[in-house]
């Protein structure tokens, strides 16, 4: 069979490290298995808020990638607050409480002044450069995926010109997404981003999703064919590692300030001090970001002395860190805006034969695959009792050496049975 040519336009590359970067780079290393040959376009000089140099060894030296220099506002940002900059480019907004002076304007100049996101002057030279190279190289499919969306900008300008087949890929939503409320947007500003958004959901042949609740959102916008493909899990080769000796609870990723179950925070208190050998016993560990605000209220429970607060590390050792927890942990804001949000980690977790603990709002998609694949509970902001019955479940099954999920029908969400969903779009566009 001839291979395609599909040309991936993204912004998240290794060694960008966080969950953009997951999804992706195991498309890429899946999709020529199925007669698909990737291209990856991407920015030469970003300004990723992470970085992960491990990746960079999953990425085949036959990839084409091609490469155009970038503008980043970020960079230019520093020199006014290193720190507000970084944490904005991270989509890590402070509480409207906490804000500086200086924050607050760079967050006023970032919702108002680049539409839909700071990578906005990467468009026009992006278009300019693969308008040439797909006319000279055979590109039958073009790939957009954001966030950043304002890559689907690229796509549809492209489209315009050229006529190409083109998939929009969605790994969150746009307007919709829980931070655009804190951008400050002025009414203007919030009808160009709706306005952006139904052009390129109107304009692409295919929109891809990550979740159920984004495809039902996108069909009150577009009648064209919305398909969810989710994240998922590839079979990481991680060192053997043996379970943690302290019942340990680990979250990974980022904790943001409205990322707080303070259910959870009172749950535990309340073990501390009820439950016999839960204090010689109990471990908390947040593997990644959390922010002031969470610590605040470790604190006021009382739980600090218990807390591992290891920060940021490797994809690598993450994973590792997940396969060796007693339980692991997964918080999402409590509201409507993020029903859609489905963790790339969640089916890392999954795959670790770890039981889950997850908290957030009614509805979501993260409690339908829970739930599902029988791979841990989920829990309302307000389920107390419920938590606790559950975490003192688990602490038994731990003091037994029981203590273990029983997943079911995970195979569905392995990388290699995603990208085969993927390439089944593809050859039948």
């Amino acid at each position: 069979m001839n291979k395609k040519n599909v040309l991936i336009i993204a912004y998240y590359w290794p060694p960008a490290g966080g969950p953009g970067v997951q999804r992706w780079l195991k498309f890429v290393k899946y999709l020529p298995e199925f007669s698909i040959e990737p291209i990856i376009y991407i920015p030469e000089n970003p300004n990723y808020p992470i970085i992960d140099e491990g990746l960079k060894a999953e990425v085949s030296k036959d990839l084409i990638i091609l490469k155009q220099p970038i503008k980043e506002p970020y960079k230019f940002a520093t020199l006014f607050s290193k720190k507000a900059s970084n944490s904005i480019s991270k989509g890590i907004i402070p509480i409207q409480r906490k804000q500086s002076v200086i924050q607050k304007l760079l967050i006023y100049i970032r919702g108002n002044f680049f539409i839909p996101d700071a990578r906005i002057g990467w468009v026009k030279p992006s278009v300019l450069f693969l308008s040439d190279y797909i006319s000279q190289n055979n590109i039958e499919t073009i790939i957009t995926t954001g966030p950043p969306h304002s890559l689907h900008l690229i796509g549809l300008k492209l489209k315009e010109r050229l006529g190409v087949e083109w998939m929009a890929d969605f790994r969150d939503p746009w307007t919709t997404i829980g931070y655009h409320k804190k951008l400050k947007l002025s009414k203007a500003s919030k009808e160009k981003h709706k306005a952006l958004e139904k052009q390129v959901l109107n304009s692409a042949d295919k929109i891809i999703v990550t979740s159920y609740v984004t495809k039902t959102e996108f069909e009150n916008i577009t009648n064209k064919p919305i398909s969810v493909i989710t994240n998922g899990y590839d079979n990481e080769v991680v060192s053997t590692v043996s379970l943690d000796t302290k019942f340990s609870i680990s979250h990974i990723g980022s904790l943001l300030s409205e990322r707080n179950p303070e259910v959870l925070w009172h749950v535990l208190q309340d073990l501390l001090e009820e439950l016999n050998g839960f204090k010689d016993d109990f471990q908390l560990n947040f593997i990644g970001f959390a922010s002031d605000n969470i610590m605040e209220f470790i604190e006021k429970y009382h739980l600090t002395n218990y807390v591992n607060n290891i920060g940021y590390v490797s994809h690598k050792e993450a994973i590792a860190y997940q396969k060796k927890s007693q339980v692991l942990l997964l918080i999402e804001i409590n509201s409507d805006n993020t029903r859609c949000i489905i963790p790339g980690k969640l089916f890392e977790y999954m795959a670790s034969n770890r039981p889950i603990v997850s908290i957030g709002p009614i509805g979501s998609d993260v409690e339908r695959i829970i739930k599902e694949t029988n791979t841990g509970n989920y829990f309302y902001y307000d389920d107390y009792d419920l938590l606790k019955a559950t975490l003192m479940n688990h602490y038994e099954a731990f003091k037994n050496n029981t203590l273990q999920s029983h997943a079911i029908g995970l195979e569905k969400y392995s990388r290699e049975n995603l990208t085969k969903q993927l390439a089944d779009l593809l050859m039948h566009q």
